[in-house]
């Protein structure tokens, strides 16, 4: 059986969830933070993380060469 579509299971949230009543100052109450768990990354996450490290230095070096060379453009403009 194939999963559900993520169109479908946010229908269905949307029908799960009530509507939010808006509160007056008065009913306010101070909640307490609920302390939050790691997050686990999954395998092919983590596979596919160690497998492009090398991407994100390549597109910084990547648009410092494209900007230099739009800002060669530009000033060249002006002299010529």
């Amino acid at each position: 059986m194939s999963k559900k579509s993520r169109r479908t299971k946010a229908k269905q949230r949307a029908r799960v969830t009530k509507p939010i009543q808006p509160l007056h100052p008065q009913q306010l109450k101070p909640v307490a933070a609920k302390p939050q768990s790691p997050v686990r990354v999954s395998r092919e996450a983590q596979d596919s993380v160690s497998r492009y490290q090398y991407v994100m230095p390549e597109v910084k070096r990547i648009g410092i060469l494209a900007g230099s060379m739009i800002l060669i453009l530009i000033v060249l403009s002006f002299v010529l």
